[in-house]
């Protein structure tokens, strides 16, 4: 179906550049003009029930997106589920069905239910958990704490007042598509990483040497000297370590 005028507003592309014209992050330029879809995060429309209109390609995530249509004329968009389908109705509130699509706080979901687009603060908008083909699992419940169990193993606490949506976001085999030719990374602003050992030693720490050479010792760099390859960059205290029960399994 037609993309939405007023949901839709053309991306700005600024091919890796900072404010001051200089590439901040390599490899960026070209692409294909986009348009970003608004997306309705907040699901703040509670016990206005919504139509869904389509299902369309979005451009600028890996999911797909679902058009709804409310009962009041309002359209909005959203990640669309696995099992969503056009024609189908979702409403958002306190004590609705746990069907595909709503979305609830979770201290209303019952335990062991599916769940993407989770906010991390009450009605912050959904912050996690909403890539193609991901889902988490509510675990366990102790009075307005929430157990989580997030796609990638970690058990994480959240604030019963959080909302999520029921189900598991659709486009599950995104993963597994093959990109088919080199063109089409380019149309996706994507430009050619070259091995360090390939270049000059003004512009690389491996570079140099007569033939091939390796990238040499003691440690494997970056372009600007800074060891890789192993170099923890992760701070070691984050604010929010508290609310993590057990981490991601390795």
């Amino acid at each position: 179906m037609a993309k939405q005028k007023h949901l839709s507003s053309i991306l700005q592309k600024h091919s890796g550049r900072d404010s001051r014209g200089h590439v901040s992050m390599r490899h960026q330029g070209g692409r294909h003009k986009r348009f970003y879809r608004t997306i309705d995060w907040l699901r703040d429309k509670d016990g206005i029930q919504a139509i869904v209109s389509g299902i369309e390609y979005d451009p600028n995530r890996s999911s797909d997106v679902a058009l709804l249509t409310y009962r009041d004329g309002e359209k909005r968009y959203i990640v669309a589920p696995i099992g969503l389908e056009t024609g189908q109705t979702v409403i958002s509130g306190e004590s609705v069905d746990i069907k595909t699509g709503n979305a609830l706080p979770l201290h209303s979901i019952p335990i062991g239910t599916i769940v993407h687009n989770i906010e991390i603060k009450p009605r912050s908008g959904a912050q996690m958990v909403r890539s193609a083909g991901t889902g988490a699992m509510v675990l366990a419940k102790d009075q307005n704490s929430i157990q989580m169990k997030l796609p990638s193993g970690e058990i994480r606490i959240f604030d019963g007042n959080c909302k999520a949506t029921v189900g598991q976001i659709g486009n599950v085999e995104r993963k597994n598509r093959v990109i088919g030719k080199a063109g089409r990374t380019r149309h996706m602003g994507i430009r050619p990483t070259v091995r360090g050992v390939a270049q000059n030693p003004r512009s690389h720490p491996h570079g140099g040497g007569e033939g091939r050479s390796g990238i040499g010792l003691p440690s494997p760099k970056s372009p600007w000297g800074k060891p890789t390859l192993g170099k923890r960059t992760r701070k070691r205290v984050k604010y929010s370590d508290h609310f993590i029960l057990s981490r991601k399994k390795k």
